[in-house]
């Protein structure tokens, strides 16, 4: 085969098997870790995520291991621009933000591949749950072998330029046996454990992450019912999202959930568990896959965040931009700045930002 790959290697242990199949089916691999983590110190103690320093001893072992040349290439600027600051100003905004979509959208699967071209590859990799193929001279994502870890979802913006360019070896195993490649090739990273936080944010704590990168900009507000009723103060918008519970840092004496966050007046608004199920909403920056353009209502599965299980709606186009999704039945804590994505089966049919809840 002799075609040159360029693996995007996290240190985890799908991307290490990724690089390794790839190898064995003939291409001539390059394994490439990003550098995206912005300050050494504050990163210094992280450990096991695709952005630490310790990602990159574990990719460089694993290069190692398979005789492949392995490189850590500088995304920092562009990281920070297109997932740091996208994340940061979205919560500002009173939204809820996926950074792993900005990241495969403008990281991976543009600036990776633009790189990997810059050094003559045909291809870049990665270790995501998910299946590229070939029909009806389209390329199209498929939903992988391993349904609980499929990630499809979060790549739903790549273009026929970017699939025509991209392996995803993974697709077709589950990850007991990605864990068991590794096992059996001697990989130290086989039972290394999945990383599920953010991974530009160490704890977790996005709220503190925000508020420790633009203080100013997180003030107290005050808790409302939805008449604008006060009913106490909160730390600050970014600290929440729709259909939160817990942590609201105040008794209410029954269970309360945020229901709405607005931004201009600094309030977040509260409301009872019924409050909070509505049965559609409107996305924008939208991207179909196996055709162009949506032209006529269809039907559909989709899921409204990464975690959701994918419900029945039927998806119509408002405008150029614009598409409506209704449900069959109400969906929970539909939340803007999420990404809503559209199936037929196990095809990726596309999807689009949630800008607005019904």
């Amino acid at each position: 085969m002799g075609k040159k790959v360029v693996v995007g290697m996290s240190g985890g242990v799908d991307s290490s098997v990724a690089a390794y199949l790839l190898k064995k089916q003939g291409y001539e691999v390059i394994g490439v870790t990003m550098q995206v983590w912005q300050d050494d110190d504050y990163y210094q103690g992280m450990e096991g995520g695709c952005c630490s320093l310790s990602a990159v001893e574990d990719a460089r072992a694993v290069a190692y291991h398979l005789n492949i040349p392995y490189y850590v290439m500088n995304f920092k600027d562009v990281f920070r621009q297109n997932v740091i600051d996208y994340f940061i100003n979205e919560y500002m905004k009173g939204r809820t933000p996926n950074p792993c979509v900005a990241c495969n959208k403008y990281i991976k699967f543009e600036e990776l591949l633009k790189r990997a071209m810059e050094l003559g590859a045909d291809y870049v990799a990665t270790g995501h749950y998910a299946t590229v193929e070939k029909r009806n001279d389209r390329y199209v994502l498929v939903k992988s072998k391993d349904v609980r870890k499929d990630q499809t979802y979060a790549l739903y913006n790549l273009t026929q330029f970017q699939l025509a360019h991209t392996l995803m070896p993974c697709g077709i195993y589950n990850k007991v046996e990605v864990r068991e490649i590794a096992r059996k090739i001697g990989l130290a990273v086989h039972d290394k454990r999945d990383s599920e936080e953010i991974c530009f944010i160490p704890d977790n704590d996005h709220g503190s992450y925000i508020k420790r990168v633009v203080p100013v900009g997180v003030k107290e507000g005050n808790f409302v019912d939805d008449e604008g009723n006060v009913l106490g103060k909160h730390k600050g918008i970014v600290f929440y999202t729709i259909g939160q519970r817990k942590g609201l840092g105040i008794a209410f004496g029954t269970p309360m959930y945020v229901t709405d966050i607005n931004p201009v007046t600094n309030e977040v608004v509260l409301g009872k568990q019924e409050d909070i199920f509505k049965k559609s909403l409107v996305a924008g920056n939208l991207n179909f896959i196996p055709f162009e353009k949506l032209t006529a209502p269809m039907q559909v599965q989709a899921k409204i965040r990464y975690s959701a299980l994918p419900a029945q709606a039927t998806i119509s186009m408002l405008d150029e931009k614009r598409v409506k999704v209704e449900f069959n039945e109400r969906q929970r804590a539909i939340t803007k700045g999420q990404s809503v994505v559209f199936y037929k089966g196990d095809l990726l049919v596309g999807g689009g930002v949630i800008e607005s809840v019904q």
